[in-house]
């Protein structure tokens, strides 16, 4: 083996035994309606249900002391999401995804109210890796869940 090869050999090992780097999707919306009613539709952790379109329902339940829900798809398939923080106060709560047929790992997002001129900011941003597909396909997954939601938020604050 060369001395070219080898450097190339190690460079292709080194950058294989990187861990990859985590993804980042953000997508805002402004919503005509003040934030504590908009916080109304969204706080519940298992409200999801009730304003996403992609879920069919919502069924929430407790893991050692933590706040877990499953959420049935429309056309199938489950994900099963445990709440990591929540601020009734600030408007926003962090969760995880524990199982999901998504191509993503590692997954945790954020979604927050926030005021804005007479309205209420949504902002729901979450960071992953991508898991079985591309990086740009997951984020694209990623962010369609994302837009689909806040749309559904809208309609349901109104």
């Amino acid at each position: 083996m060369t001395h070219t090869m080898k450097l190339a050999a190690v460079a292709v090992a080194a950058l294989a035994a990187t861990p990859a780097l985590a993804l980042e999707v953000s997508k805002t919306l402004t919503v005509d309606a003040p934030p504590a009613k908009v916080w109304q539709v969204v706080g519940d952790f298992c409200g999801i249900g009730q304003w996403h379109p992609a879920v069919e329902k919502c069924a929430p339940s407790m893991k050692d002391s933590k706040s877990l829900r499953t959420l049935s798809l429309k056309g199938g398939g489950t994900i099963v999401e445990e709440q990591l923080a929540r601020d009734d106060k600030k408007m926003d709560y962090g969760y995880t995804i524990l199982e999901s047929p998504l191509p993503v790992s590692d997954y945790k997002s954020t979604l927050a109210v926030m005021p804005s001129g007479s309205g209420s900011k949504l902002v729901w941003s979450g960071s992953f890796k991508a898991k079985g597909a591309p990086d740009a396909k997951a984020e694209e997954v990623i962010g369609g869940i994302y837009e689909a939601g806040l749309k559904g938020i809208a309609e349901k604050a109104k």
